[in-house]
């Protein structure tokens, strides 16, 4: 196998998993990333459970490219899988493996690239960013991005590895995760009026949220370069009551916003909350004083939208060959790079139909095609 399959075999062998620590694997990098006399730098978490990496090859008084991915993987349970998840297996030209597509593949690529970087004489630095909890709601890579904006020069250049079929991707959409707790007034189903049923007044909030939503879809609020092309919101989650006979007296729903790059996802968050305090509280509270509706944001990451005529997208657009931008309706980290100054794209091996099933698979081919797009790169920045 080539570099990268060795490579991608060794990281889909740590068991990543989102709840899990990423530790491991972050101390594999390092050890490898020292056998080239590359220095790297750890951002904990607060309990010191999980690290962010980052690594520089050549010169840093200077503007260069970021190489980012996540290191966590979503979890493999309960699906049927036909191989084992945490184990590389070669099969028809693809390596199957939980994260082989989303997206070891593409950090084992970048770790492939490292012996080139050092040999060469750089006239700009390549950067190695790897962070934790993408899947939970691009957590880790924030402290990162803490260290990396209190630097005096930015790069020019951040590329995200997501599966993208190697195609560059300048935009996506940002999300907005959302828990509403209602409490109402707990009594004997028997004299339902004397209640405020939570589970009631939960359905009211969520057919509200459903109205919001149709509103997004008016064709004024279109952008074609996405699919769907409106922002979308959903109730995902929803828990509550005791006995049938009871009136309950609490319900929780979880709820999201995708919303276009153009749009800000915390208005509907808005809206939904002052439906809730002028339509609902004053009709719940003249039944109960103590009913409560509240609201907690639980997850958000912004959209992305990188200008098609900007350096950054023309530089992607040079490493791949090719000028076909698109769009992806996944989330990424994206939005947070290029919030502290950061011009990024998304552009990775592998395709995101395969990302988070059962099989989860890379092809060689793609992972070849993504060493040919960093030794393009690699071209590109020599002295």
């Amino acid at each position: 196998m080539s570099a990268s399959a060795e490579l991608l075999a060794t990281l889909v062998g740590f068991d990543t998993t989102s709840r899990e620590s990423n530790l491991q694997l972050i101390g594999f990098v390092r050890d490898y990333l020292a056998r080239f006399d590359v220095p790297c730098e750890l951002v904990y978490n607060d309990e010191r459970s999980k690290a962010n990496l980052f690594a520089t090859v050549g010169p840093s008084d200077r503007p260069g490219i970021v190489l980012s991915g996540h290191t966590d993987v979503v979890p493999a349970d309960g699906q049927p899988w036909t191989v084992p998840p945490f184990e590389l297996t070669r099969r028809d030209g693809k390596l199957y493996g939980r994260g082989t597509a989303d997206m070891k593949g593409y950090i084992a690529c970048v770790l492939a690239l490292v012996p080139a970087l050092v040999e060469a004489p750089l006239s700009k630095p390549v950067h190695i960013a790897l962070s934790y909890d993408e899947e939970v709601g691009c957590l880790g890579v924030r402290s990162l991005l803490k260290v990396l904006e209190r630097r005096p020069v930015k790069p020019l250049l951040c590329i995200i590895g997501e599966p993208t079929g190697l195609k560059p991707v300048l935009g996506h959409k940002g999300k907005l995760a959302m828990r509403c707790d209602v409490h109402g007034h707990a009594c004997h189903s028997a004299y339902a009026p004397q209640g405020v049923n939570a589970i009631e007044c939960a359905a009211e909030l969520i057919g509200e949220l459903g109205r919001i939503g149709q509103g997004l879809k008016a064709p004024e609020h279109h952008d074609r370069r996405f699919d769907p092309p409106f922002s979308t919101v959903q109730a995902g989650v929803i828990s509550g009551g005791k006995a049938l006979n009871i009136v309950p007296a609490d319900c929780r729903f979880d709820f999201e916003v995708r919303a276009l790059p153009s749009q800000d996802p915390g208005e509907v968050a808005e809206r939904l909350k002052a439906y809730a305090e002028q339509q609902m509280l004053p009709r719940m509270r003249a039944v109960s004083a103590q009913s409560d509706i509240r609201f907690s944001e639980l997850s958000a990451y912004p959209g992305l939208a990188t200008d098609a005529k900007s350096q950054a997208a023309q530089l992607i657009a040079a490493f791949c060959g090719r000028e076909d931008f698109g769009t992806v309706a996944f989330g990424t980290e994206g939005g947070l790079f290029d919030a502290v100054g950061i011009p990024t794209v998304v552009c990775g091996p592998g395709s995101m139909d395969q990302g988070h099933k059962p099989d989860e698979f890379v092809s060689l081919a793609q992972l070849d095609a993504c060493d040919a797009m960093l030794q393009r790169m690699l071209a590109s920045l020599r002295g």
